[in-house]
């Protein structure tokens, strides 16, 4: 019974990559260490944050940002440095400003394009369907009967 309760504590409790020996004294500053960690993408591990990334680069931007929290920088100065260093790509949400808007806006606007494109062809292909319809005339009967007797 331990042992199937010690499985499900491992399991069932996030593991973090974070060492024992990188956590700082101040919870306030481990707490917002954390917090950015969170916020800032492993450049070699796509998809994980620095927090839960066992890289030796995602461990150095961890001890960056708690370097930078203990020189008394803020969040933002803390993430403005690390992104000017090394690019906006560490960021897991990038910036919605400047010519990121476009990358932003063109995923709808593509999608609204298609749904467009979408609904015309569909209402064309009805159109062209219903409009052939048409009964035959007596010389078209005619001449289907005849083929049809060959």
């Amino acid at each position: 019974m331990k042992r199937l309760a010690l499985i499900f504590a491992l399991i069932a409790t996030p593991l973090f990559a974070v060492n024992p020996d990188e956590v700082l004294q101040d919870s306030v500053l481990e707490a917002r260490a954390r917090a950015l960690s969170q916020e800032l993408r492993c450049v070699v591990c796509r998809g994980e944050n620095i927090d839960e990334s066992n890289a030796d680069i995602a461990r150095d931007l961890r001890l960056l940002v708690r370097e930078r929290l203990v020189a008394g920088d803020s969040d933002a100065q803390v993430l403005d440095f690390v992104v000017e260093r090394y690019g906006e790509y560490v960021l897991m949400t990038p910036k919605t400003d400047g010519a990121n808007i476009i990358l932003w806006a063109l995923g709808p606007v593509l999608f609204l394009t298609a749904l467009l494109g979408g609904v015309l062809y569909t209402r064309r292909r009805t159109a062209a369907n219903t409009g052939n319809s048409a009964a035959l005339n007596d010389e078209e009967q005619a001449r289907l009967a005849a083929i049809l007797k060959e």
